[in-house]
């Protein structure tokens, strides 16, 4: 929203890749602020793009400050929330996971993170929205695809290279929830 013009001109090449590729959406990342999506949309909405209803409409979740907007942001007009579990985990807890000093308190499975990863899912669902997690934390952490599936997370995104071990945990998750259930 500071350059509207750039902006303009992402919004130029997304109308001319969905013309080959309709599955192609837009998510808008690092959202901090109402007022700030809101411009944004604002923007979106004065674009050709913006007359295209057959673009679904996500936001990250990588600030903290998106679990307490959800319900607003899906009254904006969004269809969807992507938690980015590395920014999340890096803002919650203070920490870069790249830094030497201190990336040994950088923690996905730390239950301040946890607790805001279940407080997006619960909001957005509430709200209608769909969410997804993207980061390495899905791949690494069997119990961690197990915690999101129980807590009826709609997707998952990795990188190619731990896709089949991702699909593994979540399938094994899935199983021992259907067992569980069984059991009940």
């Amino acid at each position: 929203i500071r350059e509207p013009e750039l902006f303009s001109l992402d919004l130029d090449v997304l109308v001319t890749v969905r013309a080959e590729h309709p599955n192609v959406h837009l998510m808008i990342p690092f959202v901090r602020t109402r007022w700030e999506l809101a411009e944004c949309l604002r923007l979106l909405d004065a674009h050709p793009l913006g007359a295209d209803r057959g673009l679904k409409r996500w936001i990250m979740a990588e600030v903290p400050s998106v679990a307490y907007w959800l319900p607003e942001y899906a009254r904006l007009g969004n269809d969807g929330v992507s938690i980015g579990s590395n920014d999340l985990t890096q803002l919650i807890l203070g920490t870069d996971r790249d830094s030497e000093v201190c990336k040994d308190l950088f923690d996905t499975m730390d239950p301040a993170v946890l607790d805001a990863i279940d407080t997006i899912i619960d909001r957005a669902t509430a709200a209608g929205l769909t969410t997804s997690l993207c980061g390495q934390a899905v791949s690494l952490y069997p119990e961690l695809a197990e915690h999101l599936v129980r807590r009826g997370i709609t997707s998952v995104s990795v990188t190619p290279d731990v896709a089949e071990r991702t699909r593994h945990h979540v399938a094994v998750a899935e199983r021992a929830i259907m067992l569980d259930a069984a059991r009940r």
